[in-house]
């Protein structure tokens, strides 16, 4: 019996020069048991340049965040780069392609998503989301940056916030990085 740890929510909005990454801090146990409600799954990496957000199963996130560091290590901490590279390991290596994790990985000029299939993905409008409450957080960022004056990082924490009032999968326990 495979116990899968799970139920996050991540948002990413770019704004007037500024990015900023939120996440909540629910954990679940399958589809039912809350699990932890205080995780980091925001984090600075690479001489806190970079932030990554990631959502899925806890250990296959951890896993793909330090190949990801590994990658930035690498690559001299050029975003693009070490984001197509893991992506090509992720759909090399066997092990990797059965990581169920997706993650949010930012520095001060752009934004990717990682997705579980080994692709990146450059948002068009500087706003993603991913996890169980990302199309609420989404949906909620788009309209808020939208209608508001709002800073990223007040719309990133807004959102999140939205999305744990309506996701069951999802808290107010809410880490904001910005860059």
């Amino acid at each position: 019996m495979e116990s899968m740890f799970r139920g996050t929510t991540i948002c990413a909005v770019k704004k007037d020069g500024k990015i900023a990454v939120a996440g909540d801090g629910q954990v679940t146990m399958s589809n039912s048991i809350i699990f932890k409600n205080n995780a980091k799954k925001v984090r600075r990496i690479y001489n806190n340049s970079v932030v990554i957000g990631f959502a899925g199963t806890v250990a296959d996130a951890f896993s793909l965040s330090e190949k990801f560091e590994g990658m930035l290590n690498k690559f001299a901490g050029n975003l693009m780069r070490s984001a197509v590279e893991l992506a090509q390991l992720w759909r090399e290596d066997k092990a990797s392609r059965q990581l169920d994790a997706m993650m949010i990985v930012a520095d001060k000029n752009q934004i990717l998503i990682l997705s579980g299939t080994g692709d990146v993905i450059e948002p068009q409008d500087g706003i993603c989301a991913i996890g169980s409450g990302g199309n609420y957080a989404l949906a909620s960022a788009r309209a808020l940056i939208q209608n508001t004056d709002f800073s990223a990082k007040e719309i990133a924490y807004k959102s999140l916030k939205i999305a744990s009032e309506i996701c069951v999968f999802t808290n107010d326990n809410i880490i904001v990085e910005e860059l």
